[in-house]
């Protein structure tokens, strides 16, 4: 079947590409770090988000199509990172895992927020728990990936949108991914279960004292997924903390 381009590919830097969601109803954006692990699975893929969402478009598939198109193929994903736990991110987990045998990482908060009151989550959207064990958590400090392809993200908690919610932020090439934290001109909703916006707080002003040029957002706003250069990425702090 010929799926619609649902997705807008953006490479950020070195083998950081971002899927960027084009359609009308709730997804969220995608990255994927290609060739960094050893083996036959070298991909790590960041929030694969819906297999379907609300309005019954085919998510999963068209990222498939999207990947592929920029010469990869999710079969050979070897790692899930999962930002936070909402079926928007995290859904597709289960369909990931069945095509690349992917080992998948979280916060051990976000996990049990996950099998808890996470849950009523799928309930109020009439979405199906994605079922998936991490292989290890994340942790706040250095995440170390690869060998001859080294990537070294530093894993930031940051609550507020969920109780687990975590940040990557990727010194060398300046990039931060932000999962529903911080988003271009707005900041995450905090009016789900287990959402906090004295925590979300917190967790911008931590974010925003890094140097960071490349701010890559969970969604899409008005203004766009992706805020590039540090002074505008400065400016987006100023003005999300408006909002607080």
């Amino acid at each position: 079947m010929v799926y619609p381009p649902l997705y807008q590919s953006v490479k950020v830097a070195d083998n950081l590409y971002c899927y960027i969601w084009q359609g009308r109803g709730n997804n969220c954006n995608t990255y994927l770090l290609a060739n960094v692990l050893r083996g036959e699975h070298p991909h790590i893929i960041i929030d694969p988000g819906h297999t379907i969402n609300e309005l019954r478009e085919p998510c999963l598939d068209t990222l498939v199509k999207a990947v592929e198109k920029d010469g990869f193929r999710i079969e050979d994903i070897g790692l899930i990172i999962n930002t936070h736990t909402h079926p928007d991110h995290c859904q597709a987990n289960e369909a990931l895992i069945r095509r690349s045998q992917a080992i998948v990482t979280l916060s051990k908060e976000e996990d049990e927020y996950h099998r808890t009151i996470g849950e009523r989550l799928y309930t109020m959207f009439g979405a199906k728990v994605p079922q998936f064990n991490p292989f290890f958590y994340l942790k706040e400090g250095n995440l170390s990936l690869g060998t001859k392809n080294k990537v070294n993200l530093q894993v930031l908690l940051t609550p507020g949108h969920s109780p687990g919610s975590v940040c990557l932020y990727w010194q060398e090439n300046k990039v931060m991914i932000t999962g529903d934290v911080v988003f271009y001109g707005s900041i995450g909703r905090t009016d789900f279960p287990g959402g906090s916006l004295s925590q979300l707080k917190k967790s911008i002003d931590r974010l925003s004292e890094l140097d960071v040029e490349y701010l890559v957002t969970g969604h899409s706003t008005e203004f766009g997924a992706i805020v590039r250069g540090k002074q505008n990425v400065e400016r987006n702090f100023q003005a999300v903390k408006l909002f607080i």
